[in-house]
């Protein structure tokens, strides 16, 4: 009985491991960062860029960060003229295709911050996948780019 139960723990632990893996190890994440939030703000937007190397369709379905009490997956939405956040159950990213989080878009939105952040940071955050996977990735805390003006040539 000894020799089966730890035959089916060795077992148990292969099936896992190759479970785990999973979604996960067909996303590659590109230039993930976390918009610097001003002094007491309560929260920020974590961006980056997911391509799927593999040739299924694959979703994120959460978002984790021991920086924030929440972390939710957003997108933002025309709701009668006005931009709006909304949560949204999932992200998909196509086989060999990508998804780019990006302010105005789907981002990750870091809610109740924990602690002051500063420029070059790094925030861990763990993406869950729909097949159970996860992945964690460290995204740098930048400043805000500044507004670009345009500038008016007089001749």
């Amino acid at each position: 009985m000894k020799k089966h139960l730890s035959g089916l723990a060795a077992t148990l632990l292969v099936s896992f491991g190759a479970w785990a893996g999973g979604a996960a190890d067909s996303i590659v994440v590109h230039e993930p960062y976390v918009r610097l939030a001003p002094p007491n703000a309560p929260a920020t937007g974590a961006f980056m860029v997911f391509r799927n190397t593999g040739d299924k369709e694959v979703k994120v379905v959460k978002a984790e960060s021991p920086l924030a009490k929440a972390t939710e997956l957003h997108n933002h939405i025309n709701d009668g003229g006005v931009m709006r956040m909304r949560p949204v159950q999932g992200i998909d990213i196509k086989p060999k295709g990508e998804a780019a989080l990006k302010p105005g878009g789907l981002h990750i939105m870091l809610i109740d911050l924990k602690a002051p952040m500063k420029e070059g940071d790094l925030v861990p955050i763990t993406l869950s996948f729909d097949d159970g996977s996860s992945k964690k990735v460290d995204a740098k805390v930048v400043r805000p780019a500044a507004v670009q003006m345009p500038m008016e040539h007089k001749h």
